[in-house]
């Protein structure tokens, strides 16, 4: 057979045309996975995170919805209904997102909670949009979180509670949530690094629900030392949470160094320039922080470690927090030392990023305003470079600090509703005077107004609040509040409902106008007296008719729809309300029984004070946001073993209670009505009360207020190391429940007001 170099025999043609096919069809089949992978890339927006949400959101519905991504800076939202199919049309998946929110909200009467566990109940026909619609958004940032809500909120989610929450955020259009989560594994990194011990590190830590107290610098080594397993878990958490924010257009506020470090640095660099810090929330001095001058070279080295090694783990967007001195004095008081303070953390930033700009809370120039003056506050702030430095204006549904500051003196600022402290269950809001305070700053605030957000210290029971602030960055001009909340009532029934729309008319115009405040509480949570509420963070006083409040509550179990779980929900929470606001007049009519020594209506009175918390417990446990069982279980599931267990659950039990040692000035901050707390903690306490008042008067006695002082805090300090378990799930009917204790309580048997 013929064969030569250049002219190949039949076998190696044979050859040949084998391994060329084998090339082609390997060729091609790269370029099909290569073009799979990259979809998302090519903007095919039927593949991509905005789709992912609504499968996650409304996963029988998704094939409803088509997304078009246009260009364009402004963030934008057009929904119209094209081919029997929803469109949303945006310039980003954010916005997408705050679309497809409007249309399940206005359309569907379907509210997304931000718990994981909370049903999404959608019709089982979406209804088609009449015309198009679109809206744009009035600020650019919108941001979320407060340091503290990492502790009374979310120091036990995992991923899953995570991924409905961030879905959340993004529904309501927030682009800058706090992501603080996961810093203590590089800090673990910088201090070993820097010659300290596993032991002194992981001592330094506080537990894990004070982890905020000590990330602001106001706690060191309380409920340490931290084990290693959390904060492996948190650091790889912290992976999946920024990593999603990012995916559905969010900018995550991550840490920067701000000078705390251990007290035991000072024994590696004892040259270096390091101050005890004013003591805190009255922890003994053993507990307080420790302050790393700026001017110290140390401090550049510090902050250039954890940047590093947080930016190489967690990425970057480029904005910081760092708030140096939250309730806490700095070294100084001088102008010029606030201002060489913040010019050298900003500057020690850009050295590690040179794109790096600071966000900064500005609760510290409203909660001690006798020390920040405006000299103070203008000398810090306006050492940083003009645009370079944003500040939260904290809490401005109450104190509106742009206003005091000449607004901030030209740098930029967000306006934030607060609305809650330590996670209390109490009904608050100052619902038109929000509109009214945000319309007059988009007006008046001049042009450093960048954004508006909320800094809630915990998600709480006034979820409209947050609802209503989110969405007014979306719509232009003053809102008619009347309008919206008949919007709400819809959007919480799932349709048109008479009986509920009447219930929230009552509520905005009964309830929801007055502001949160620190330390509120139904006296039920409150250590128990005969006069006044037993500490300062258990304030029950409000300024609204209860007798309004059991109106609205009977309206809703008019004709309930008893299939959508919102609606149960407000049923618990507005029948919550109403039972602990009444029991102050139990309780003063008990007081009163004591002052007469009428011993027959003393007992009687503390049987019917002891029966209302029988009966607020059997309501709250219908609903699963009110469930002790399922916050102590949740921290549990940290621990590797036994010990773990133990030590997770006394951390959990503690924030909620005594907050830090026996006897805490902060005692019962973190109040809550929950199944289980109610029964076994807040009912004790007051059993044991009346008990000990009964026996008084039987014994023909004076109630000796300091001796049942120290027996009611030896028993919170020992209910903290208990281990009874309580229930994960909520058992009972919200409805049926409800309609007996109206029944019970009815309305003509109730004083007109507290």
């Amino acid at each position: 057979m013929f064969s030569s170099p250049y002219y190949p025999n039949v076998q190696q043609l044979h050859i040949y045309n084998m391994i060329r096919k084998e090339i082609i069809t390997a060729i091609l089949l790269l370029f099909f996975f290569y073009g799979c992978k990259q979809k998302p890339i090519v903007k095919d927006v039927q593949r991509s995170p905005i789709v992912d949400l609504v499968q996650r959101i409304a996963p029988d519905h998704a094939s409803y919805f088509v997304f078009k991504l246009e260009k364009g800076d402004r963030d934008i939202f057009k929904i119209e209904s094209k081919d029997h199919k929803v469109v949303i049309s945006g310039n980003n998946y954010n916005s997408l997102a705050v679309g497809f929110n409007h249309y399940l909200k206005k359309y569907c009467k379907t509210y997304v909670s931000w718990y994981s566990d909370d049903k999404v109940d959608l019709p089982k026909k979406l209804p088609e949009i009449p015309s198009p619609i679109s809206r744009a958004a009035r600020v650019e940032d919108r941001f979320f979180l407060n340091y503290c809500t990492f502790g009374y909120t979310m120091p036990w989610w995992q991923w899953k509670d995570w991924e409905r929450f961030i879905d959340w955020m993004a529904l309501n259009g927030i682009t800058m949530p706090l992501a603080i989560t996961g810093q203590e594994a590089i800090w673990y990194e910088v201090w070993q690094e820097l010659g300290m011990d596993d032991e002194q590190i992981r001592s330094y830590f506080t537990g894990p629900a004070h982890l905020p107290w000590h990330r602001m610098s106001n706690l060191d080594k309380w409920g340490g030392p931290l084990p290693m397993s959390w904060l492996e878990h948190q650091k790889e958490l912290q992976k999946k949470i920024v990593d999603r924010e990012r995916e559905l257009g969010m900018t995550p506020v991550l840490p920067a160094f701000a000078g705390h470090v251990p007290e035991a640095l000072t024994e590696v660099f004892p040259e270096a320039k390091i101050n005890r810090l004013s003591s805190w929330g009255g922890f003994d001095d053993k507990y307080r922080s420790f302050f790393l001058d700026p001017l110290d070279p140390l401090f550049k080295d510090i902050q250039k470690r954890f940047l590093t090694k947080q930016t190489n783990l967690y990425g970057t967007d480029h904005i910081y927090g760092a708030d140096p001195f939250n309730e806490v004095h700095p070294p100084s008081w001088e102008q010029e030392y606030l201002a060489t303070v913040a010019n050298t953390i900003y500057t020690s930033m850009v050295d590690v990023d040179v794109d790096a700009s600071w966000l900064q809370m500005s609760w510290i120039f409203y909660f001690e305003r006798d020390h920040w003056t405006n000299e103070r506050i203008e000398a810090m702030i306006t050492a940083v470079p003009q645009g370079k430095m944003k500040l939260l204006d904290y809490f401005c549904e109450n104190q509106e600090v742009w206003k005091m500051t000449d607004s901030f003196f030209g740098q930029p600022f967000l306006w934030n509703y607060l609305g809650n402290f330590g996670g209390n269950t109490m009904l608050a809001g100052n619902l038109d005077e929000v509109e009214s305070r945000m319309e007059n700053a988009f007006q008046n605030s001049g042009d450093n107004l960048w954004g508006i957000g909320s800094t809630l210290e915990a998600l709480d029971v006034n979820p409209l609040m947050y609802a209503f602030v989110f969405e007014k960055a979306w719509l232009s001009g003053s809102v008619d509040t009347k309008s919206w909340i008949k919007e709400w009532a819809e959007s919480r029934a799932g349709n048109k409902n008479d009986g509920f729309e009447k219930a929230w008319e009552l509520l905005h115009e009964n309830t929801y106008q007055y502001s949160t405040t620190l330390g509120q509480a139904t006296l039920t949570n409150a250590r128990p007296t005969l006069t006044g509420s037993g500490n300062w963070t258990t304030n029950p006083d409000i300024n609204y008719d209860n007798n309004v409040l059991f109106k609205a509550w009977q309206f809703m179990l008019e004709n309930p729809s008893e299939t959508r779980q919102t609606y149960a929900y407000d049923v618990v929470n507005i029948g919550r309300q109403f039972l602990g606001n009444h029991f102050r007049l139990l309780r003063d009519g008990f007081s009163q029984s004591y002052y007469d020594r009428d011993l027959g209506q003393l007992k009687e009175k503390g049987e019917k004070i002891l029966e209302l918390f029988d009966d607020l417990d059997r309501l709250l446990a219908t609903e699963q946001s009110f469930l002790l069982g399922k916050w102590i279980e949740n921290a549990k599931d940290f621990g590797v073993d036994e010990d773990e267990k133990k030590y997770y659950e006394h951390n959990a039990r503690n924030i909620l209670t005594t907050w830090g040692n026996k006897a805490q000035s902060l005692n019962d901050y973190a109040n809550r009505s929950w199944v289980g707390l109610t029964k076994d903690y807040y009912k004790k306490r007051w059993e044991m009360f009346v008990c000990d008042v009964v026996g008084t008067v039987e014994d023909n006695r004076e109630f000796d207020a300091d001796a049942f002082f120290e027996k009611i805090t030896q028993f919170e300090w020992d209910w903290t190391f208990e281990n009874k378990s309580y229930e994960k799930l909520p058992e009972g009917n919200a409805f049926e429940i409800g309609r007996e204790l109206i029944e019970k309580y009815d309305n003509s048997k109730i004083p007109p007001k507290l």
